[in-house]
């Protein structure tokens, strides 16, 4: 079955809460939720103007709390740019440390990728070693938490095929997959259907985004990732991306979350983008069997 949810960047530029994020699943039938980790104390977030969860909170309360609401997370974002020089320092220990907050909170994903330009120093061959050793020890600790390491299309070498390929081939593990994203993907400059079909089979969490029209013709093969979509998902040029992209899912019989990109404007936007995608999931359900 293909189940919905949302990223709580949705409403970044809203200023909401955590606790807002889930009222509005609630309120909307949406049991699946996805939302940055904050390693650390932010002021923003402390006074309850940030949605994402911070290390310092409660995981065993928080899935109490979200149970009783019936939502769980999908996933939880920990995406340092692990292609940056730091990344095998700070990007590891964040990643590290979500894994065992998120299995807490009973989550069994956890969302990774790069930077967003080649880092200054080095070699596309040195970034790539110093990527694998990091998602080997990362993988390493995933395996016995029985979490999921997705690897996400957002950055300079995730957006490019030839590349991802070699990533997701780290580490020979049923833990190292990939969170497709429909928009990073065609912002990049990528054809969405296409890159979904080479790593249909490693796909274990899927972002919806759509592009506007104007962003499109301003940016697309100069960016490698966009926060969310700034039109309502199925009002954008990758409305039939989309669309084809969950008959792949169906080809696949995709058992897991796509998850909403989408900005919120405090609800109408992702309301509208709702309905759209809702519908698409429906008729894949349909075609997969189910209710």
């Amino acid at each position: 079955m293909i189940r919905i949810g949302f990223h709580t960047d949705a409403f970044n530029s809203s200023y909401w809460s955590f606790e807002q994020a889930l009222q509005w699943a609630q309120k909307n039938d949406v049991h699946y939720i996805e939302c940055g980790m904050i390693d650390g104390v932010s002021w923003i977030h402390g006074l309850g103007y940030q949605p994402h969860v911070a290390m310092w909170e409660d995981p065993v309360e928080l899935r109490e709390r979200m149970d009783k609401m019936g939502i769980q997370f999908s996933q939880i974002d920990a995406a340092f740019p692990l292609s940056l020089p730091q990344g095998a320092t700070l990007g590891v220990e964040y990643a590290l440390r979500t894994i065992r907050w998120a299995h807490l909170a009973g989550c069994h994903h956890i969302d990774t990728t790069d930077a967003s330009k080649a880092p200054k120093g080095l070699t596309d061959a040195e970034a790539m070693d110093m990527m694998k050793r990091s998602y080997s020890q990362i993988v390493e600790v995933a395996e016995r938490y029985k979490t999921i390491i997705d690897i996400e299309p957002h950055g300079y070498y995730t957006t490019k095929p030839e590349f991802m390929e070699k990533m997701l081939a780290f580490v020979d593990s049923p833990y190292l997959k990939m969170n497709m994203d429909t928009g990073n993907t065609f912002i990049a400059g990528q054809d969405p259907v296409a890159f979904l079909t080479k790593f249909k089979n490693k796909v274990a969490h899927v972002h919806i985004k759509d592009v506007s029209e104007t962003l499109a013709a301003a940016l697309r093969g100069e960016l490698t990732g966009i926060a969310v979509s700034q039109c309502a998902i199925g009002d954008g040029v990758n409305k039939e991306n989309i669309k084809k992209c969950f008959d792949i899912l169906v080809d696949i019989k995709f058992d897991g979350v796509v998850s909403l990109e989408c900005e919120g404007q405090g609800g109408p936007m992702i309301e509208k983008s709702l309905v759209f995608v809702r519908q698409l999931v429906d008729a894949a359900n349909k075609k997969l069997g189910g209710k």
